[in-house]
């Protein structure tokens, strides 16, 4: 199979080129890559020109212009369970058509803390520490937000969900990566000690970890708990797929560890467990102070989440137990199958312990980087992944590395096993 040289694009907090027209090679970027993210007007705020738009999202639009199977945005190609899709039809015909309470409809806050209380073991007052919020997304931000001073320091695992970083800056914060390490993705206690400064204020913890499948364990999370008690550190935890763990592992919430719960904020949502990612209703759940401070900031930045969505939200969270183990179960069997192809086509990867992310590396084959091996296989094989370098602070330590998802239907991960066969013909 013959190649033709594909140039490095840009990723992380860099730039991107203009997307092409269907069927056209990906441009050249320039080699300015600061200049590549500039939008060249005065009017701009600063804190905008230090990232890019996002580059998971940008692999969906190229994903479609080339006809590929899309495993780079985290979304699945079915539908939601029909109990949620019937109670947001009897909602929007029910009169729950005008706002909320701006900090969620009493009735979802009331069904949140319910099972935050009997899945995770935390409890949650549904009057004081509560915020619904629209997807888990805008959670983060408004945390980020409530608690950062211009010159704060956060602690973030790296490679993280590129998120983050913007999260960041928008909010002033300066980052300080601490290195989750290939294969296995292990967290070396004394890099993360010395990542905690005078100046630290926060640590972001995505557990099960988005990109690596990550689990954290309850040994990890004690050290965490014991840093952030040290230095009177906020943990800001992002738990949106804690149903999804595999090989009878059990999530645990960082809240529950010692005396977390007076100084976590877990963020939750619709997306990932209910298979809902366009409804837009995520959640946090924090000490009252912090939770006042996220209801002005939330107040101001969407005024409330969609109200009959809340509503329905509600008969998701009362879904029985044997859902949440069949979902568990069924994507366990995808990642099996989804590895074991990965690795047929040569590609060298672990079994993440949870999510539906895999992060590989392509080592073996002869591309010069993440983005050089991204379009080749949305180009030429039509298989949509996301270069592994927008998951890290210096997108050179991403460059080996791209991420698959598996959040799809087992006839359309066949598809894309089928195709990344042709990998095998790469010289």
């Amino acid at each position: 199979m013959g190649m033709r040289a594909l140039k490095r694009r840009p990723t992380g907090f860099f730039a991107r080129a203009d997307l092409p027209t269907r069927g056209a090679s990906i441009p050249t970027p320039s080699s300015a890559v600061r200049e590549d993210i500039a939008i060249r007007d005065r009017r701009v705020a600063d804190r905008v020109q230090k990232f890019p738009e996002s580059v998971i999202r940008e692999m969906t639009r190229i994903a479609a212009l080339h006809g590929a199977v899309n495993l780079a945005q985290g979304y699945p190609d079915f539908e939601p369970p029909q109990e949620l899709t019937e109670a947001a039809k009897r909602a929007l015909d029910g009169g729950y058509n005008q706002y909320s309470i701006t900090w969620g409809a009493r009735e979802l806050r009331d069904a949140i803390a319910r099972r935050a209380k009997a899945f995770n073991g935390i409890d949650a007052d549904p009057e004081s520490n509560l915020v619904v919020t629209c997807g888990s997304t805008e959670a983060m931000m408004a945390a980020m937000l409530s608690l950062i001073n211009e010159g704060d320091e956060a602690v973030i695992f790296e490679p993280f969900y590129e998120n983050y970083g913007p999260d960041a800056i928008v909010s002033g914060a300066r980052p300080r990566y601490v290195r989750m390490a290939w294969p296995d993705w292990t967290v070396d206690e004394e890099s993360l000690k010395a990542a905690f400064t005078d100046r630290t204020k926060v640590l972001i913890l995505n557990t099960p970890n988005n990109p690596t499948g990550k689990v954290f364990a309850r040994d990890e999370l004690r050290t965490i708990a014991d840093l952030c008690t040290d230095h009177d550190v906020v943990a800001v935890t992002d738990e949106i797929y804690e149903h999804i763990v595999f090989d009878g592992a059990r999530h645990v919430s960082l809240a529950t560890i010692g005396d977390m719960a007076d100084r976590t904020i877990t963020i939750n949502g619709l997306s990932k467990t209910y298979s809902a990612t366009g409804w837009r209703v995520g959640w946090a759940i924090a000490p009252k102070t912090l939770a006042n401070a996220m209801r002005r900031t939330h107040d101001f930045l969407t005024v409330g989440a969609p109200h009959p969505l809340q509503i329905a939200a509600v008969a998701a969270l009362s879904l029985p137990e044997s859902y949440y183990a069949e979902l568990a179960r069924s994507y366990q069997a995808k990642r099996d199958v989804f590895v074991r192809g990965l690795r047929d086509a040569g590609l060298d990867c672990r079994p993440p312990g949870g999510a539906y992310y895999v992060m590989a590396e392509f080592d073996r084959f002869p591309f010069d980087d993440d983005w050089a091996f991204a379009m080749y296989l949305v180009e030429r094989l039509r298989v949509a992944v996301v270069p592994g370098s927008s998951f890290y602070g210096d997108p050179v330590e991403g460059r080996r590395y791209v991420r698959f998802m598996f959040s799809k239907r087992d006839e359309t991960l066949r598809e894309a096993i089928s195709r990344l066969a042709d990998l095998r013909d790469v010289p």
